[in-house]
């Protein structure tokens, strides 16, 4: 707890990045969640095979009646209740999991209708639609951040913690999203960049080496778009490239939440009775490096 909190006025708002889900049911995915699929749906709709149905964009949805099952509403799936067991979820006898009506299937864009285009990786999806800037520059986030693997629709009741931790990332560092937003404060007064402060848990979660630099990277670029960045975490990679650290301990549970130190990270790794400071010093002298367990190992 505390008792007052200096410097406030500096922030225009203060935004919390953490690993809960993205979405609860299985019409929620990547491309929903970062604004793409109207993109993909209108290109669609923009066909002429579409045009001469009178397909508009709205039939591409599985969100709303139109184009989508009925029968299973666009899930693709259907919920069976039982009596005295758990209800049984199968796929859709009318659509076979496609989510769409077969005449909406029949539309199709390079070869590939909706529902096979929603089935491509992020990474797919950028050669695929390489000749569409407006839609690979949201994609191109996404794979930016280490989520190139994902398939645009995937149902986000599958993303971990950390997946979700990474998309909402993404959705922070989309073109024209609010990290790099201006406004005018009256009339003709210069425009200036939002002053946000990010806090992230532990984001490093289940990350490989590859994707942790990833995501120092996107840090750097929410840093550079004018906000500031607060991250409780544990990696030692990261910790090394703060500006400052905030050292609780000296462990954890009971035997933790105190202050052991603070500063940038080199007077961290100074400390006698940090247990993070001893760590910190060997990988910033260049004698260990963090492994995927977290562990620190010497330099063979």
């Amino acid at each position: 707890m505390w008792d007052s909190i200096d410097g406030d006025e500096f922030l225009d708002e203060v935004v919390l990045v953490d690993q809960s889900p993205i979405g609860r049911t299985p019409r929620s995915n990547p491309v929903t969640y970062i604004k793409a699929f109207d993109i993909i749906r209108e290109l669609f709709a923009s066909l002429p095979e579409a045009q001469k149905r009178g397909f508009p964009a709205g039939h591409f949805s599985f969100n709303v009646p139109g184009g989508r099952c009925e029968n299973c509403q666009g899930d693709g799936t259907v919920t069976v209740e039982m009596q005295f067991l758990a209800d049984v979820e199968l796929i859709c006898d009318e659509c076979k999991g496609t989510r769409y009506k077969p005449q909406v299937l029949e539309i199709r864009y390079k070869g590939k209708n909706i529902h096979e285009v929603l089935d491509l990786t992020i990474r797919e999806a950028l050669k695929f639609f390489a000749d569409v800037p407006r839609l690979t520059e949201k994609l191109r986030v996404l794979d930016e951040v280490g989520l190139g693997y994902l398939r645009l629709g995937q149902s986000a009741t599958t993303l971990s913690g950390g997946e979700a931790q990474r998309m909402k990332l993404a959705a922070h560092l989309q073109p024209g999203a609010r990290p790099g937003s201006r406004h005018t404060e009256g009339g003709d007064a210069p425009k200036r960049k939002r002053r946000l402060l990010y806090i992230f848990d532990e984001p490093t979660t289940g990350l490989h080496f590859d994707d942790v630099s990833k995501l120092l990277s996107a840090f750097r670029r929410l840093i550079d778009a004018g906000g500031s960045i607060v991250v409780i975490e544990h990696n030692l990679e990261v910790i090394k490239t703060a500006d400052w650290v905030i050292d609780l301990g000296p462990e954890g549970g009971d035997r933790g939440g105190n202050l052991v130190g603070f500063g940038p990270p080199e007077a961290i790794a100074e400390l006698k009775n940090s247990y993070t400071g001893q760590y910190l010093k060997r990988v910033l002298d260049g004698n260990g490096v963090t492994t995927v367990s977290g562990r620190i190992e010497p330099i063979s």
